[in-house]
């Protein structure tokens, strides 16, 4: 796997060269676009406003445009030249207690693998902070943006999750109002959520729709038609009650969910 990211980990005085590393892969079915008629291939090209000639990517600069069709021209070393050390490097700049930091401000993740070498000092910080309970907050530059991360320790190493800025995360669309609730529903509810708890395990889960999707396409290769394969009927349950009751019955007649109990 290519690495996405060089640096080193700077805490105080101490400097750890890592690598990061994507934590995930693309295995959805991707569908190209062909022209109706001819079925052939469509095809996107770079070009040229002025002279509307094609262009490769060693023609390419990078402009800002300050006014309307009047840009400023930033070269790869122009970049370099304002990057601080830190900068250069993922600087911690404090810790925090690993539930302060709400999901909504994750972004991407990395695998932090540590250079040769620097194991000792890498595997210091990851006890340390698995130990306490804590995560690193830090900023790092990747590419031409300064990045919001934080260090996320686990058993067999360190995620690097970058953060969106707060004023990158936008409010709510429309409120959500607080219903007075009837206790026999909130307990009922709270009854069809305890006998739907087990542990997470994530090998469990599969993306059924792409294995559908591959069959689909198969037959299609095939020739052969693809049917529907939605048979669930609606059952017009209204009542709120009712559907917690049998949705309660159904959890009951499947062991899968209430042989096993996780913790809150």
């Amino acid at each position: 796997m290519a690495v996405t990211h060089k640096g080193s980990i700077s805490m105080g005085l101490v400097l750890i060269p890592i690598g990061l590393y994507k934590t995930t892969t693309d295995n959805d079915i991707h569908f190209n676009q062909l022209e109706k008629e001819s079925k052939a291939r469509i095809r996107y090209k770079k070009y040229c406003s002025h002279c509307n000639k094609e262009v490769t990517a060693d023609d390419i600069i990078k402009g800002y445009e300050y006014e309307k069709d009047k840009y400023v021209i930033m070269t790869d070393d122009d970049l370099e030249k304002i990057k601080t050390k830190k900068d250069r490097t993922i600087h911690i700049i404090h810790f925090a207690n690993m539930q302060e930091v709400d999901p909504i401000y994750f972004e991407k993740d990395y695998y932090a693998v540590p250079d040769a070498g620097a194991e000792k000092a890498y595997e210091l910080l990851r006890q340390s902070m698995l130990m306490l309970g804590k995560v690193a907050i830090a900023k790092t530059v990747m590419g031409t943006n300064q990045k919001l991360i934080i260090l996320y320790p686990q058993e067999d190493g360190i995620i690097v999750k970058t953060l969106f800025y707060a004023d990158e995360i936008v409010a709510i669309p429309k409120q959500v109002p607080k219903m007075e609730l009837d206790e026999n529903e909130l307990n009922m509810a709270k009854m069809l959520i305890e006998n739907m708890t087990k542990p997470f395990v994530a090998a469990e889960y599969k993306d059924d729709y792409q294995e559908r999707l591959r069959e689909a396409i198969m037959k299609k290769i095939q020739g052969k038609e693809i049917v529907s394969t939605e048979t669930t009927e609606n059952n017009n349950v209204i009542d709120l009650m009712e559907a917690l009751q049998r949705s309660l019955n159904l959890t009951k007649e499947q062991p899968t969910f209430n042989t096993t109990k996780g913790t809150a």
